[in-house]
């Protein structure tokens, strides 16, 4: 087996609970009814999980190179604010730095 020499900066960026996830996750072979059994919960609450857990790595792989634009991301994704806010915030933010009103 071959180890890893260098982990991805998504990988580098789970906190615990998420890489536990992911490797619960795999282990289950991507069953997410067997991940629910597992935790105990339903099978949209896992659903829900991995769909916010694909947003933060989709948010680490630096695909918005604007750190303020990066940060309403990351509100939306931890729920501090909704979507429609964060896509509000992120239209009005682009308007005003490309000097449109």
């Amino acid at each position: 087996m071959v180890a890893i020499e260098v982990v991805p900066a998504w990988m580098a960026e789970l906190d615990d609970e998420d890489a536990a996830f992911v490797k619960r996750f795999l282990l289950a072979s991507g069953s997410l009814k067997e991940v629910a059994r597992q935790y105990g919960v339903t099978y949209p609450t896992v659903r829900l999980r991995l769909d916010r857990l694909i947003q933060k790595i989709r948010i680490g792989e630096g695909i918005e190179n604007d750190s303020s634009i990066a940060l309403i991301k990351r509100l939306a994704v931890n729920e501090k604010i909704d979507f429609d806010a964060a896509k509000a915030l992120i239209s009005e933010y682009r308007k005003t730095k490309s000097g449109g009103e």
